[in-house]
């Protein structure tokens, strides 16, 4: 079933301060305007919201004590460095936060050691990328707290190592080629299915992203979007093969992806509809495995790692390096094996190496 754009609760007002921090009110009418403190998409914001709404009393704001782990969150959260990170990757490191400071949020913040954080790394070492979410937000942020936030002097994350992935657990499934040619037969050109595919494949664009694309973001054949998750401004050429498909349609007034009724996708309904359209195609993969086919295809045709950051949008060249090492050794196996094909064995001449008896 497609999905239709989020509504927005009732009477929840959003606003961006000077400081390009984004806080929420509740305004009914021309009423006054109940402001919510916790971070937009949390269960305290949500239960904030319903108070406003029904004009019971804001929770009671339990007292913090200073210098303690939720204490400097709590100040992190206000500061112009979380304000600068998108709205997708503050809701998952609120998530991280929520539960440090549900274990540990009591303890002063002066007081952790690499030690401890090694031990909540370990203790989600069931789920890797769990654990990496984990070590990545706790970097961040004791990073701040050692530099502009000026409370602790060592960062205690420095030299914990993220944990190793085994190739089960890469994360999102990396299309191959069978399969792309698998859903390209399934959804022919002129299928709302065929024209997502092309977009995801074609232009490396996060979901979040792709959903987002219009005519307005075309220039000089490119199309240049500034990405959701880093706020980097992309160029990314049109390939023949999406400009093909975005001329087959169909596509949206306001966006290239539109559900049925023409409306832009919200991009968690879009990530749905494109799993199941997937499925029919007998496909395992999802969006972001298409994003990774691309990088595949892009590294194994010899993009360079400033190449690939340049179009896939990374702010550092790990995951470029990532591919390209990849493609590299598989350059670099298929060429060995060439040479070792075309090695040939020395034929010994008959009777050669046969000991002569004694006369």
């Amino acid at each position: 079933m497609d999905g239709m754009p989020r509504p927005r609760p009732p009477h929840l007002v959003q606003q961006v301060t000077r400081h390009g921090a984004v806080v929420w009110y509740v305004r009914k009418g021309k009423g006054p305007r109940t402001r919510l403190k916790s971070a937009y998409g949390s269960d305290e914001f949500w239960r904030e919201y319903r108070a406003a709404i029904e004009g019971a009393p804001a929770p009671a704001e339990r007292k913090v004590t200073r210098m303690t782990l939720e204490w400097a969150l709590d100040r992190y959260r206000a500061s112009s460095a979380w304000a600068a990170l998108s709205p997708a990757t503050r809701l998952q490191r609120e998530a991280v936060y929520r539960a440090v400071i549900a274990t540990s949020g009591t303890e002063l913040v002066s007081e952790f050691a690499p030690a401890d954080i090694v031990a909540g790394r370990e203790r989600r070492k069931d789920t890797p990328h769990a654990a990496n979410t984990f070590l990545k937000a706790m970097r961040v942020f004791f990073g701040w707290a050692a530099g502009d936030g000026g409370l602790i002097d060592q960062d205690p994350t420095k030299g914990v190592s993220r944990l190793k992935l085994g190739r089960d657990q890469e994360g999102f499934h990396t299309w191959t080629e069978e399969e792309l040619a698998r859903f390209e037969e399934r959804w022919p050109l002129g299928t709302r299915e065929r024209l997502a595919f092309d977009v995801l494949l074609y232009t490396g664009l996060r979901r979040g992203d792709a959903v987002k694309l219009g005519k307005q973001h075309i220039r000089d054949g490119m199309f240049v979007i500034r990405m959701e998750k880093t706020r980097d401004e992309v160029f990314i050429p049109i390939l023949p093969q999406l400009a093909v498909s975005m001329a087959a349609g169909p596509t949206g007034d306001l966006a290239i992806l539109a559900t049925l009724s023409g409306q832009p996708w919200v991009k968690e309904s879009f990530g749905n509809w494109f799993r199941e359209a997937c499925r029919e195609a007998k496909c395992p993969g999802a969006a972001h495995g298409l994003r990774k086919a691309g990088a595949v295809r892009a590294a194994e045709a010899g993009a360079s790692n400033q190449e690939m950051m340049a179009l896939f949008g990374w702010t550092s060249g790990r995951m470029a390096d990532h591919y390209t090492k990849k493609a590299n050794q598989k350059r670099l196996a298929k060429a060995a094996a060439e040479r070792l094909s075309n090695v040939t064995r020395p034929h010994l001449v008959s009777g050669e190496g046969q000991k002569t008896k004694n006369r």
